[in-house]
């Protein structure tokens, strides 16, 4: 099988009303049959919602811009994708990550392992969420300080977890720790459960599907000593209370998905639920912070 996926298209605008864009994005669907569609709230505080529609073969530009002006959306604009090696692409931009005593890297770099870190392999083919991100290398940063902090291990969560690599680093360190990875997306689950496989840890991480902590796993492993949550600041606010009643008292979590300017209401609301914050860290843009529950 190639690696090298075809030339595709993509069609994005923004509008101001949730409602609307929502709207959008379903008579997308219905009128237009895309590959995909994506209906997100922008993160940069403007208000504004983006609908973004992906098409596999040149999408109808007339059609697009009659729904457009049907729900009071700027023009879409398209654009195509390229013919692109993507493994090959990653593999160029995927320099190994030092974080602390983690190293992530890829196998094309299996050399480089310094002697006496603790490896995480991931793939070229499944690099979101590598460590590359500002917010992975926060987080495992900040796993890193409570380590030398002298943090004993115990139950973990990684919700959100993406290529569950923050889930890996917890049960590369404490062998004896209940460690369960869970994410929203049924790709991203098959993802973690391949890279659990690859580091021999495939006995170690439970990898489940749940929005947030709805599974029974999660309920029946709470509270927990340590919660992940890489996301987004507008589901980290909403998932606060439902966070703090999962956690262990004296328990930690380790939140990134923040822009730094979105730092202190993902704080306030953390605050509220019952949490300290014990330490903020920021990397180019985003901000990773460490809670400890009261």
């Amino acid at each position: 099988m190639s690696d090298i996926t075809p030339a595709s298209w993509t069609a994005l605008t923004t509008l101001s009303d949730r409602a609307q864009a929502e709207g959008l994005g379903q008579a997308l669907e219905e009128t237009l049959e895309p590959d995909g569609v994506g209906v997100f709230e922008m993160e940069d505080g403007s208000g504004l919602w983006e609908v973004g529609a992906y098409f596999a073969e040149a999408p109808d530009e007339t059609g697009l811009a009659l729904l457009a002006a049907a729900y009071g959306a700027r023009p879409f604009a398209v654009s195509e994708i390229p013919p692109t090696d993507w493994v090959a692409h990653v593999r160029r931009e995927l320099s190994p990550v030092e974080a602390g005593r983690f190293f992530v890297y890829g196998s094309h770099d299996a050399d480089r392992v310094p002697e006496g870190r603790v490896a995480l392999l991931i793939e070229a083919a499944m690099a979101f969420g590598t460590g590359h991100h500002g917010t992975t290398k926060g987080c495992l940063l900040a796993f890193d300080g409570l380590l030398e902090g002298g943090m004993a291990p115990g139950r973990v969560a990684d919700i959100g977890a993406g290529t569950a690599v923050l889930a890996m680093a917890a049960a590369k360190v404490w062998p004896d720790a209940t460690v369960i990875a869970s994410d929203i997306d049924e790709v991203a689950v098959e993802v973690a459960r391949a890279n659990a496989q690859v580091n021999d840890l495939k006995d170690r991480v439970e990898c489940l599907e749940a929005a947030g902590f709805d599974h029974p796993r999660l309920a029946a492993e709470a509270p927990f000593d340590l919660i992940f949550a890489n996301i987004l600041k507008g589901p980290l606010v909403e998932m606060a209370p439902d966070l703090a009643a999962h956690a262990a008292p004296a328990g930690h979590a380790i939140l990134s998905g923040i822009l730094n300017p979105q730092a202190d209401d993902v704080a306030a609301a953390y605050d509220a639920a019952g949490f300290d914050l014990t330490e903020r860290q920021v990397l180019g843009d985003w901000t990773t912070l460490t809670l400890t529950r009261r």
